[in-house]
């Protein structure tokens, strides 16, 4: 259902909502899922005849596509706005159109708020129906603010374009490729079931021919996405249901398709299946990210997470039992109401006995309609700060670990673009870590043995090996 609220500004003399010669730029903000959505958009906008602007300056039209994650992301959009509306008046002045459109969860959580705190935006419209955009622009062209924020019935993909060869290319040899959107788990401390909806998997034969079409145009490396990716139950032509594993099964035997990865995963729906393919898909990177988000029982269970901080270990012990050489990422929210010194402690145990190549870790920030939001035990900010300054001081010793440990290795490396420096080209290891050697440009797209043979602080230095890499 799409609402109209009545704006005071102009309407554009042609009334089209893609005038001749308009440029678009899509701003992305938060997980891989809007990053994913932002290059929809950006493909939908250009059947619609938008170029790409790289600039605000050169935009006609700014989509916003945002996150809700936490409060700051949510205020950084407002601040956004606020220029944004600035650059509205200034071009109306001129005599000139200028859209502005806010998408993502910020707009499916706060699409009337949104409205209301700025009165330059034209267009909300949520994560499950942007594929209606140039219908909603083109309604907004008659001066009047839009929202559409409701849960779509039609299937968003089906009816979105496909990006032409051209367009996979120039976006380079990696891509996301979305199989599940939505969650069932409600997380105290989590928006996502009320912004995304319900857990929702496409079907087998859309994902393979997504990804048949990527490979196709010089894709090398594919990563499947969702809200809970390891959650996919897609169904095929036959009626089956196929579990994450099958799916990677399946693509395994795409020829051109190097590596195959996946994120976000719940440790729920972390199956025996899925671990094992981590032992018998040589594709299948030795990386996984796994969030655990606290390691004590009692914060698990207040979170509504679950599962058990002795769950997640067992999990750990199969996939490297599974796999030797995997490597584990997590997220980590710090301060969660009625936290206490002994559970932050058991947290910290948690992370020494994993040993993470990497992390994310945040202050609990409340999301206003959540649970924990309305809890009166919230923990000071202060406290907060200090308990994740000591939590990432551990994880970001065990990540320079992580990499330092890979110094001498060989190991497969996947180049994706020209490096910093001329000469240089730079990729990633089969553990994400960034990876930059002395090389030609045409290695750009094959994956290539180097020897590790420095490691930075953000990034590992190698060179070209003769052998054979460590990751099949």
């Amino acid at each position: 259902m799409t609402r109209d609220f009545a704006a005071e500004m102009p309407a554009p003399q042609d009334g089209s909502a893609s005038p001749q010669g308009a440029k678009a730029l899509v701003k992305s903000y938060g997980c891989q899922m809007n990053v994913y959505d932002a290059t929809r958009m950006t493909d939908l906008l250009a059947k619609e005849g938008y170029g790409q602007a790289a600039v605000e300056e050169d935009a006609d039209l700014v989509v916003l596509n945002t996150c809700h994650i936490r409060e700051k992301a949510a205020e950084k959009i407002y601040s956004e706005l606020g220029k944004l509306a600035v650059t509205k008046r200034e071009r109306a002045q001129a005599g000139r159109d200028f859209k502005i459109v806010v998408a993502g969860c910020v707009a499916q959580a706060e699409g009337v708020e949104v409205l209301r705190r700025q009165r330059a935006v034209d267009l909300v419209v949520g994560p499950q129906s942007y594929h209606r955009l140039p219908e909603l622009l083109s309604q907004a062209a008659q001066g009047r603010q839009l929202t559409d924020t409701d849960f779509a019935v039609e299937e968003k993909f089906r009816e979105l374009p496909q990006p032409s060869r051209a367009q996979i290319r120039a976006r380079g040899v990696s891509a996301f490729v979305t199989v599940q959107e939505g969650c069932d788990k409600f997380c105290s401390f989590c928006v996502v079931p009320y912004t995304r909806g319900a857990e929702i998997s496409r079907s087998v034969e859309e994902v393979l021919a997504e990804a048949r079409r990527l490979v196709e145009s010089g894709v090398s490396e594919i990563t499947l996405i969702g809200q809970n990716v390891n959650a996919y139950r897609g169904e095929d032509s036959g009626g089956i249901i196929w579990p994450l594993e099958r799916l990677f099964e399946a693509l395994s035997g795409m020829e051109g398709l190097h590596r195959l990865r996946y994120t976000t995963s719940h440790p729920v729906d972390m199956t025996q299946g899925l671990i094992d393919a981590h032992g018998a898909l040589p594709k299948l990177m030795p990386f996984v990210h796994l969030p655990v988000q606290s390691g004590s029982d009692r914060v698990l269970k207040a979170m509504n997470r679950r599962h058990r901080a002795q769950d997640y270990l067992d999990i750990v012990q199969r996939l490297r039992a599974a796999r030797p050489d995997i490597a584990l990422s997590s997220d980590f929210i710090v301060g969660f109401p009625g936290e206490t010194d002994a559970d932050f402690e058991e947290t910290l145990a948690l992370i020494r006995e994993v040993d993470f190549a990497s992390t994310f870790s945040f202050k609990y920030s409340p999301r206003p309609g959540t649970p924990g939001a309305e809890r009166e035990d919230q923990i000071d900010d202060e406290i907060m700060r200090e308990r994740l300054a000591v939590l990432q001081a551990l994880v970001e010793s065990q990540r320079q670990a992580f990499n330092a440990a890979t110094v001498g290795r060989t190991v497969d490396v996947l180049f994706e673009k020209p490096g910093r420096h001329e000469g240089q080209i730079a990729g990633k290891s089969p553990y994400m870590q960034a990876v930059h050697v002395d090389g030609p440009t045409e290695m750009i797209g094959g994956v290539v043995p180097v020897k590790i043979v420095v490691a930075g602080s953000n990034s590992l230095g190698g060179k070209i090996s003769e052998g054979e890499g460590e990751d099949g």
